[in-house]
């Protein structure tokens, strides 16, 4: 424990409150220990006449540098045939830890200075991030690694608006609040009509009076290693046995992407541990009232190949 006495204060300072406590405690080992006391007042500052100034920067190379220069000079200078066989255990460990640490340094120094930054996928994916991945891997990546916020668009809004209803309609609520799903936290649409009209031109049509087995069942999907998650719409039991997967579409055109119902057909076979035959998958697009079955659906294998970026499947 130390102090020190002068500071560029005229006023000296002495031992603290602390030292002095310690300074009645016994020491139980053989050390000489100086306590020195508070200059008397109007002692002159030893350190009042010296100049602390500096020139800055400093002219040439500072410790540090020449420390660097100097370790430098030395891997420079070693022989890498040379055997560690004369190390003890100790040294051998410390040496290994060197080694670890340098093959790190070098790892990121090629990153830093290559052409091509790796962006890691995140834990889990949507099928529509999916689709953007298969899409434009490029543009993906970059919104990976700075991704700036979306406004939802009217279109997507006034989807998850009907999303509910239907939700409603059949008693079967999803364990998720609407507010809480992707593009359901702004409800403030003010077409009332066009909804009415889109909810009579629903229930025209072949799912009015027909009973989801459910509705909004969440998935975890695990494709090529990587974990894909989302909700399907409905799902309808077949009198045959088999199972009819359906996505409904709200939008004007009818342009939805097939990967997407890929992503649902499967994941519904695998849930449900049947043959992935026996589930089909559609679009139902509300505003026409029509059902558009998709028949020609990646399998698994397809599907695993844009997660592996060995391109557009098959």
């Amino acid at each position: 424990m130390s102090s020190y006495l002068w500071s560029p204060r005229a006023t000296p300072f002495g031992p603290s409150e602390y030292q002095r406590v310690l300074a009645d405690v016994p020491a139980d080992c053989e050390v000489e220990v100086t306590w020195l006391d508070k200059p008397e007042k109007g002692t002159a500052n030893p350190y009042a006449g010296q100049d602390p100034s500096a020139p800055w920067p400093a002219s040439g190379i500072g410790l540090e540098s020449r420390l660097r220069l100097e370790a430098a000079r030395a891997v420079l200078a070693a022989d890498p045939a040379d055997s560690d066989d004369d190390l003890d255990v100790v040294e051998a460990a410390q040496v290994g830890d060197w080694d670890e640490e340098l093959e790190r340094l070098l790892t990121e120094a090629r990153a830093d200075r290559g052409g091509v930054v790796e962006v890691p996928l995140p834990s889990s994916l949507s099928a529509t991030a999916v689709a953007r991945l298969r899409d434009d891997p490029e543009q993906f990546a970059r919104e990976l690694a700075r991704p700036m916020p979306r406004r939802p668009s009217p279109a997507a809004r006034f989807g998850t608006r009907f999303h509910a209803w239907v939700e409603a309609r059949f008693g079967q609520q999803s364990l998720l609040d609407p507010d809480e799903l992707p593009g359901r936290g702004d409800l403030g649409i003010d077409d009332e009509d066009e909804l009415r009209k889109l909810i009579a031109t629903f229930e025209s049509g072949p799912f009015a009076e027909r009973v989801p087995t459910a509705v909004e069942p969440p998935f975890a999907l695990v494709l090529a290693g990587q974990v894909v998650r989302g909700r399907i719409d409905a799902v309808y039991a077949e009198p045959d046995g088999s199972w009819l997967v359906v996505d409904w579409k709200t939008n004007q055109r009818q342009t939805a992407d097939p990967l997407q119902l890929a992503i649902y057909r499967l994941a519904w076979a695998e849930l449900m541990g049947v043959p992935l035959a026996e589930v089909r998958a559609a679009f139902h697009y509300v505003r026409a009232g029509e059902t558009v079955e998709i028949s020609d659906l990646a399998d698994r294998r397809r599907l695993e190949q844009i997660l592996l970026r060995d391109g557009a499947p098959e």
